[in-house]
């Protein structure tokens, strides 16, 4: 019994059995989830327990890698429900002269399902941007000035978020991950860096990209 044991457990080690989404993690670039065109949500289905444990997850995980945008495909759900959030401390963190800059404004946790988008603004700002998906890759990445979105929310009620700014830059990255677009698709490809770079030349290459936040 003691060996059989033995055997089991390093079985599990070596060969552990596989999660199935809603995630808990992001998925990183090279799953096919992120390469392919999300469903929409049926409107009958927005209030059963599985649609709502997906938004529940999302805003998890949200949380989890303190996010400001999250996609269902993300958590390896390829439906049309995106998560943005952009909390008013963020402007202590990140400075005042930056956040002013950067149009940055901010926004309670807000989610749509089935989104649709409409420019508002087609002048295009350039700003660094990165992605939970390419996690410890920054570039520069054009993107219209403002926007307006229009969905449901989880309740299934109708929501408008008309925004510029760097909202409008988060819905425009979320947005893009609903139809299999990552911002590596619309970067400089020049400006495309390892936001360790310089870390990893102090340490000599002891650094380590973290996919995982307990």
């Amino acid at each position: 019994m003691a060996f059989k044991r033995i055997v089991a457990f390093y079985r599990k080690i070596l060969f552990p059995s596989p999660v199935k989404p809603p995630f808990v993690h992001v998925c990183q670039v090279g799953d096919p989830v992120l390469r392919s065109k999300a469903m929409p949500v049926p409107p009958e289905n927005i209030s059963t327990p599985e649609i709502q444990q997906i938004i529940s997850q999302m805003q998890q995980v949200m949380k989890k890698y303190d996010g400001v945008g999250l996609s269902a495909p993300q958590i390896g759900i390829p439906l049309r429900i995106i998560a943005l959030e952009f909390s008013p401390e963020r402007e202590k963190e990140i400075g005042t002269e930056v956040y002013a800059a950067r149009e940055m404004s901010p926004l309670p946790f807000t989610v749509f399902l089935n989104p649709k988008m409409e420019v508002l603004d087609f002048k295009k700002i350039v700003f660094p941007e990165s992605c939970e998906s390419l996690r410890g890759y920054s570039a520069m990445v054009p993107r219209y000035k403002a926007v307006r979105l229009t969905g449901v929310d989880q309740k299934g009620e109708p929501i408008v978020l008309e925004s510029k700014g760097w909202i409008s830059r988060i819905i425009q990255h979320e947005m893009d991950h609903l139809d299999g677009m990552l911002y590596i698709d619309l970067m400089d490809s020049k400006s495309f860096q390892n936001d360790a770079w310089h870390k990893i030349n102090v340490y000599q290459g002891r650094v380590q990209i973290q996919f995982y936040k307990k």
